[in-house]
């Protein structure tokens, strides 16, 4: 996300780890919290969600986006490829 944009999130250490690691651009994250193609609750914390979306960039592999429902902005708390996803209609 460019500087002209509001907030939407913030990362966690955890988060800008696993980015890097996994070699996710911030800007596939901001675009998945923004536009979800859907979203899912944690089965273990009521607080968390998870946004899902296709990136073009990469085949249209599921990224999966668990972040802090509660917070203002939304805090990330990790991003993965979700093999296991399947695209919703």
């Amino acid at each position: 996300m460019g500087p002209e944009g509001s907030k939407t999130h913030t990362l966690t250490k955890h988060a800008e780890q696993m980015l890097r690691e996994r070699r996710i651009e911030a800007d596939w994250v901001d675009q998945t919290l923004r536009h979800p193609q859907w979203t899912e609750p944690d089965r273990g914390d009521r607080a968390l969600r998870h946004a899902l979306g296709a990136i073009a960039e990469r085949g249209g592999k599921i990224l999966r986006v668990v972040y802090d429902s509660t917070s203002q902005p939304r805090r990330v708390i990790t991003a993965f490829f979700d093999r296991r996803a399947r695209r919703r209609r």
